[in-house]
């Protein structure tokens, strides 16, 4: 028996025929898709380095059936910078982030940590707080132990994120005085 899918992956669309259910986001990823960046770390769901979002939502793509997401917009490492407000080819505010402080040493699990990030972005969770940003998230192992530039990371990109726009040619007040 097949299985006929449709998925929005890192904005194209994409139809494939899975010929077993069983499949996971994971392996039609890594496998099928030649999207290597979500990483098969535990396969069980508590590392989080096969984290991608589907539809916005952070999810253990390891975990995840495939045939379960028919329809749904992926995003994974490799499309995230074109989702920059930016445009082009800039990093996404988290990708920078975790650049700029440090938030990786192997880089096995920043697929992962950065994805989540964003999500918990996103899901707006992290409210400017280390703690909450720790909490938020603890479903993501790192196993080189660079916690400290991840949190850092992650309240950087929250801040330039949800900080008001300037636009181009303007001056804020401050500045202008």
């Amino acid at each position: 028996m097949s299985f006929p899918i449709t998925l929005t992956v890192n904005g194209t669309a994409r139809s494939l025929v899975l010929e077993d259910a069983r499949v996971t986001l994971l392996d039609l990823l890594r496998e099928r898709l030649d999207l290597t960046g979500a990483k098969k770390g535990c396969d069980r769901g508590q590392c989080g380095a096969c984290t991608i979002l589907v539809d916005g939502v952070r999810v253990n793509s390891c975990l995840a059936l495939a045939v379960s997401h028919d329809g749904a917009s992926i995003t994974t490492i490799e499309g995230l910078a074109g989702t920059n407000p930016a445009g082009g080819d800039a990093l996404h505010p988290v990708q920078a982030a975790f650049v700029e402080h440090d938030g990786f040493q192997c880089g096995f699990c920043t697929p992962g940590q950065i994805l989540s990030a964003v999500g918990l972005i996103q899901e707006g969770q992290t409210g400017g707080d280390p703690e909450r940003v720790r909490e938020g998230m603890s479903g993501n192992l790192c196993r080189c132990g660079a916690y400290a530039g991840i949190t850092e990371a992650v309240l950087a990109a929250h801040a330039a994120m949800t900080a008001p726009d300037v636009l181009p040619g303007r001056q804020l007040a401050e500045d202008a005085a």
